[in-house]
């Protein structure tokens, strides 16, 4: 701008310089001819003319000095006004020019104001549209920084050819690397040697792929990797994001599932399903070489009474305790599994095929027997639990795995049924038992729908005058094609089943049936005594479902006797004493059956709120001609008459054991004396008779 200025001054002086000489030397030209005519003389006229020249020259020379002054001071006022101008224009402008240094830090959120002066207000105003648009941009970088570090997965945003470009702050956290140090890297260099060689950045860019990662410190961690690819005509954005999600907690469950779906839980063994594919794998091995094989099941004997006494959580304690000694015991090429609650199946490998094995394997049944039957501690209290065996050999009993478990079962069935704490090789007879004991339990399921259950009435008769007082309430299975199947048989495997409660319910609603049609033509027809076993004690609704069939039937509770045995009174006494109360209360009498082949004692028997003892028929039946038996009977007789409780002889079927209760004063007998077990017609029909005064039992009564 200066140089411009300059050059304007020096060429409007020049103009002047040159407008002045031109009128100079046309007035002397002028002045020359005016001379000349005047003096007449032309060589004066030139003399004259180089006089002129000459004081012009001078005179010009003196006009130049002035005219170069001039202009030094015309350029120093001119020089003086730009720097002003520009100062003017400058300082706005060095301002901005800061705004725009701030605006390029990222300085977005200051307002820009027009600087003093009418210079830079529209390139203010139009920095600060730029910076609000520059502001929306960031904050909108920001908001997808603050979305992707928020992620609970990591996200890698690489190149098409698979250079990270961005990761969010999972990433950087699973990885252990800080998200500067992953910037550049190959996506590959995060995967772990194992599945580096197979990585494929287009093939991860369109599926979902389980791999593994290494993390900085070297770990291996299993993720869920998928990708997809980013489509944009700017090269700049193009590429793939990859979401990598951590499983090793879905590993780690996937683990768990499958040892669960393996192994026991409590025992740490292999469990049924287990076991069963390792006996198959045996069996197949046994076979190609042309070997023998021997399977033992092992079951506890009545370890029920364990968890019902001590409760499930000691039950599961001694069941850790009993597999770790069958583990310590197992001979070589042995496998141990658990087949279900107390029952457990070992088979031993690589046996002589031309040999007999069974004195070998006879050795190590017992040897495992003698283990299991040690005592052993439990909550302070010294158990005793003895097992039975049941064992078959492959291929000579079967040579497949459903057969061999099921003749090994059928062998310690057998063994149990023998009193147990014994082993027994299977026999083909003894598959025709557990053949006939699993149809039984498969027709147990259906003999309510098929009304094939029958209730039988046994008598109680009064002993000092022979009147019917009441009778037991006895339930018979009419299997057709098999006759009557007794209690003894088919309750057992109710209970396994667990069918006892609804066959439970089913006795008591056809009790409380037949004993409102007696009150119809007997005003009263005595008290009607129903057996309990401690599986229906056991179950939750049992109160209620015991209330609500009273209810429905509008029978009493009072016109019937509960008979509970002394092992079920003492089993958690404790719960007992309470469900027996609430029994009490509802009206309902109690009775202790078999009494004298238990263990309750005096002081406990006290607890219970019982009315009557019921004495065994083991007892009864030799009491007339054995000491001790009738030592043992007179002293129940006379401990319920002293706890004035009422005393009931079972099994009565002689007239001495009839003279010999009599002659102790017992209360009432009941047995097959007074005729077999009758239906609820005949029962009837008895009861009329002696409401009508007719002969009876009387007669034996003299």
């Amino acid at each position: 701008m200066a140089t411009a200025a300059c050059a304007v001054c020096l060429l409007v002086l020049a103009i002047l310089f040159a407008i002045d000489y031109r009128l100079d030397t046309g007035a002397d030209a002028a002045l020359i001819r005016q001379a000349a005519v005047a003096a007449g003389d032309p060589a004066q006229t030139g003399d004259i003319a180089t006089d002129l020249a000459r004081h012009r020259s001078d005179q010009f020379g003196q006009r130049l000095v002035v005219l170069a002054g001039s202009g030094l001071v015309l350029l120093f006022v001119v020089l003086a006004f730009a720097w002003r101008l520009v100062r003017r224009v400058e300082a706005p402008l060095d301002e901005l020019r800061g705004v725009v240094e701030r605006l390029a830090s990222g300085a977005w959120t200051t307002r820009i104001e027009a600087p003093a002066g009418q210079y830079g207000a529209g390139l203010a105003r139009a920095l600060d549209r730029l910076r609000i648009a520059l502001s929306d941009q960031a904050a909108t970088g920001r908001a997808l920084d603050i979305m992707l570090d928020s992620m609970n997965d990591a996200v890698f945003v690489t190149s098409p050819e698979g250079l990270i470009k961005r990761v969010n702050l999972a990433a950087a956290q699973l990885l252990g690397w800080s998200q500067m140090q992953l910037l550049g890297r190959e996506l590959a260099y995060v995967i772990s040697d194992q599945d580096r060689t197979n990585f494929n950045i287009e093939q991860a860019a369109n599926e979902t792929l389980e791999l593994t990662v290494r993390t900085q410190s070297g770990q291996i961690i299993p993720v869920s990797l998928s990708g997809s690819v980013i489509a944009a005509d700017d090269p700049r954005f193009q590429g793939c994001i990859f979401v990598a999600r951590n499983i090793t907690e879905r590993k780690r469950a996937e683990r768990r599932i499958r040892y669960l779906a393996r192994y026991d839980t409590l025992t740490k063994i292999p469990n049924r399903l287990q076991f069963q594919h390792s006996l198959q794998q045996a069996i197949a091995r046994a076979r190609r070489a042309g070997r023998s094989l021997a399977l033992m099941y092992v079951d506890l004997d009545h370890f029920k009474e364990v968890n019902d006494t001590f409760g499930h959580a000691a039950g599961d304690r001694a069941l850790e305790i009993l597999s770790e000694r069958m583990i310590a015991k197992l001979p070589p090429d042995t496998m141990l599994g658990r087949l279900a609650g107390d029952e457990f199946a070992l088979f031993v490998e690589n046996l002589p095929p031309a040999e007999d094995n069974r004195p070998a394997i006879a050795a190590h049944a017992r040897e495992l027997l003698d283990e299991l039957g040690r005592p052993f501690q439990l909550d302070q209290h010294e158990l005793y639990v003895t097992s039975s065996v049941g064992i078959a050999l492959c291929p000579q009993d079967a040579d497949n795995v459903v057969d061999l478990i099921r003749n090994a079962d059928a062998a310690m069935y057998h063994s149990k049924q023998n009193g147990g704490n014994s082993h027994s090789f299977f026999t083909p007879e003894m598959s025709a038992v557990a053949v006939e004991r699993l149809m039984l339990k498969s027709k147990l399921r259906r003999a309510v729908e098929r009304n094939e259950l029958v209730m039988l009435y046994q008598p109680k008769v009064d002993l000092r005058d022979g009147r019917v007082v009441g009778g037991e309430a006895l339930l018979r299975w009419r299997l057709p094609g098999h006759g009557d199947i007794s209690p003894a048989q088919f309750i057992p495997l109710a209970e396994e089943s667990n069918l006892i409660q609804e066959i439970g319910e089913w006795v008591l609603k056809r009790v409380c049936s037949d004993y409102r049609s007696w009150q119809d033509e007997v005003p009263k027809p005595g008290r009607i005594s129903i057996n309990l076993s401690l599986k229906q004690l056991r179950q939750a609704e049992f109160l209620t479902r015991y209330r609500s069939v009273f209810d429905d039937t509008g029978v009493s509770p009072s016109n019937f006797e509960l008979e509970i045995t002394e092992t079920t009174l003492m089993t958690d006494a404790r719960r007992m004493v309470r469900l027996l109360d609430e029994l009490y209360a509802m009206g309902l009498h109690l009775s202790i059956d078999d009494f004298g082949t238990g263990y309750s004692s005096l002081s406990a028997l006290q607890q219970f709120p019982v009315g009557t003892l019921k004495i065994d028929q083991s007892f009864v039946r030799h009491a007339a001609v054995s000491r001790e038996d009738a030592t043992l009977v007179r002293t129940i007789i006379e401990m319920g008459r002293n706890l004035d409780l009422e005393v009931v002889a079972e099994g009565i079927e002689t007239r001495e054991q009839l003279e010999f209760l009599r002659s102790l004063n017992c209360h009432c007998g009941q047995g097959r004396l007074f005729g077999e077990p009758m239906t609820a017609t005949d029962f009837l029909q008895l009861l009329l008779a002696q409401s009508r005064g007719e002969a009876g039992y009387g007669g034996m009564f003299g």
